[in-house]
């Protein structure tokens, strides 16, 4: 007699690929990947800050893939948009005892199934698809300003893939005092549905349309995963590029010994912290898989030309490694070594193998690996050094032969940045030729630039770039709008906080009269 679908229990399983681009310097992605919870943070605040903040938001929510096993829908709703705010309350606190990560800030969108249910929590920009019946659909909604924009009718979603304002987000985890709770959805879950967590370095570039014949095409999960993610990179995107796959599937039997089972992964920035997130979870867990291919387009070979790199020298990619839970790990006697470098292995005169440092001829034959490591490395960096001067002089000759129709060209935009410590309207583009700058303030605003939250100030400091004058100042009147809002509900907390100090003050005084009557009523009745 066939089990109905009412009694089979859902599985999942799930994938990571996260690379961290062809531009940037570091991985400010982080994601898990487990049986229970999927979730992907793109971290945002600079080269320290973006890392730390994505890698905190991993490490908060990692607890649900071992506290969600108990199948009440509600109360893992409710644990994870607790662990989003906690999230947000660890990144302010880190930000305040370190100077240099203020402004840090990420992004959260997480799925954890339980009892045959998603319970899905987002805030910020980066996207969750679910691919239901062959159709996909786009489950979460940007908490972005192009966003903001197509929900008011003023852009459409083809006009928000290309505008200027296209990565500024108005919601996120940050050190700053916005509202930290997450949009929380249920949604019934099927056997054969799929998954997709991604930052925007990957739907920034790729059409949802894209998206669903991949992910309809392509059973196997990290396979897919590797091609979305070499699709961005070769398409153009700029940004870290993470993808996270998630399936459900059926158990026939929920009692049988062979049940499904992976290992958790974990990819982007807080696959440094392995160990934690093995603690946390109290199981083993591994690296995310590499991206394999999807670095050799002519964007990727121009940036490494830009650093100095050979753009025909394949990266090294690192390796997966397990983590084990700190019990494990304390009964096995692990310990962290120092890495010393490979020592080479010499045969000597009398036939014998050495590889001992101290040995003179393994001594000798480790300086010669050095000599000729440095003259490798002088040689890459003397023709890196003439492909640079050949590259700035065609680019010097190009703008001398445009300065002046640039010029003219950039009098006709408008952008909104900072002046000193103000919020203002410029008039030109914000950058210079030959020391000259392009623009200049028209208009100054009452607001001062400390009071923005990091997303706004980090694009302040790029210039917020519009087409007409009537389409900054449109700007400007929606950024006092925000921080208006921000006041209000500061000042209601207060205005609360004072009331409640006020009541107990009013209930102490009541009390303490009552008390005296009582005594003087007492000895009126003795006397």
């Amino acid at each position: 007699m066939p089990t109905s679908t009412a009694s089979q229990q859902l599985f999942m399983y799930s994938t990571v690929v996260s690379d961290v681009g062809t531009v940037r310097s570091n991985n400010q992605d982080s994601a898990f990947a487990g049986e229970h919870l999927i979730a992907i943070c793109d971290g945002m605040g600079g080269h320290a800050g973006g890392d730390t903040a994505s890698t905190i938001a991993i490490r908060s929510l990692a607890h649900i893939e071992q506290d969600n096993v108990d199948g009440d829908v509600q109360v893992v709703s409710h644990m994870m948009a607790t662990s989003v705010m906690a999230a947000h309350d660890a990144i302010v606190g880190k930000a305040k005892r370190e100077r240099r990560l203020a402004g840090m800030g990420t992004t959260v969108t997480s799925v954890a199934l339980v009892a045959g249910c998603w319970v899905l929590a987002h805030i910020g920009d980066s996207r969750a698809y679910l691919l239901h019946d062959g159709h996909l659909v786009r489950m979460t909604s940007d908490h972005s300003y192009v966003q903001h924009l197509i929900d008011t009718g003023r852009i459409s979603e083809a006009e928000a893939r290309n505008h200027p304002q296209r990565n500024v987000v108005m919601r996120v985890l940050g050190d700053f005092d916005i509202d930290s709770r997450p949009d929380i959805a249920i949604h019934k879950a099927h056997p054969g549905d799929r998954w997709l967590l991604c930052s925007d370095g990957l739907c920034g570039v790729l059409e949802d349309s894209t998206l669903e014949e991949v992910l309809s095409t392509c059973a196997d999960q990290e396979e897919c995963a590797q091609r979305l993610v070499s699709m961005a990179l070769r398409a153009g995107s700029t940004d870290n590029v993470t993808a996270v796959i998630a399936d459900a599937t059926l158990a026939l039997d929920a009692d049988a010994f062979d049940l499904p089972h992976q290992t958790p992964l974990v990819g982007g920035a807080a696959s440094a912290s392995l160990e934690t997130i093995a603690d946390i979870v109290n199981e083993p867990v591994a690296s995310a898989p590499p991206l394999r291919e999807g670095k050799q387009s002519p964007a990727a070979r121009a940036a490494a030309l830009r650093s100095g790199k050979d753009p025909n020298e394949e990266p090294k990619q690192p390796e997966q490694r397990v983590a084990q839970p700190s019990s494990v790990r304390e009964d096995n006697g692990d310990r962290v070594n120092t890495d010393t470098g490979e020592i080479p292995i010499v045969q000597k005169r009398n036939g014998r193998i050495s590889a001992d440092p101290n040995d003179p001829e393994v001594a000798k034959a480790i300086r010669n690996e050095h000599i000729e490591e440095r003259k490798t490395k002088r040689s890459r960096k003397f023709r890196n050094r003439i492909i640079t001067i050949l590259i700035i002089i065609l680019v010097l000759l190009g703008v001398a032969g445009v300065g002046v129709g640039t010029y003219r060209w950039s009098q006709t935009k408008y952008y909104i940045g900072d002046n000193n410590g103000k919020v203002a309207i410029f008039q030109g583009v914000p950058t210079s030729i030959f020391g000259a700058k392009l623009s200049h303030a028209v208009t100054d605003t009452n607001m001062k630039t400390s009071d923005l939250p990091p997303s706004w100030r980090e694009q302040l400091d790029q210039g917020i770039s519009f087409d007409t004058y009537g389409e900054a100042k449109s700007h400007t009147r929606l950024i006092k709008k925000q921080l208006n809002d921000a006041k209000r509900k500061q000042e209601a907390r207060q205005q609360e906080k004072a009331e409640a100090e006020q009541k107990a003050k009013d209930e102490a005084a009541k009390k303490a009269t009552d008390q005296a009557a009582q005594t003087n009523k007492s000895g009126g009745d003795k006397s």
